[in-house]
């Protein structure tokens, strides 16, 4: 069987997932994950990146990590990141998408 083409090269997923007060569980969404995803999403058509052939940023629910989060993770490598800020998503960014490079501080196992 053929395989078709990548219709994008990389998939940015963004934990959005909000639990209600008192959960047991931590969630993405108290972590600013959604204002992450919006700079994340700016950041990738700012440098060039967005579109067919190159890199998607997309919204995503519970990715079972939480108590790791907030996280992404970007497909096809399958690889996990948490974040803190802008500064960790243009690393993320720029390293990894733009430059195919693991940004090993970042990394959740």
């Amino acid at each position: 069987m053929a395989t078709q083409p990548q219709y994008y090269q990389h998939h940015m997923f963004f934990c959005l997932n909000q639990r209600e007060p008192g959960a047991d569980r931590p969630s993405c969404a108290n972590c600013n994950a959604q204002a992450m995803q919006e700079y994340a999403k700016a950041k990738v058509k700012q440098l060039g990146l967005a579109g067919p052939g190159k890199v998607r940023v997309n919204k995503a629910g519970c990715l079972d990590r939480c108590e790791q989060g907030p996280v992404v993770v970007i497909y096809p490598e399958g690889t996990w990141y948490t974040y803190i800020d802008e500064t960790d998503i243009d690393e993320i960014v720029e390293k990894h998408l733009a430059q195919g490079e693991i940004v090993e501080r970042l990394l959740i196992d």
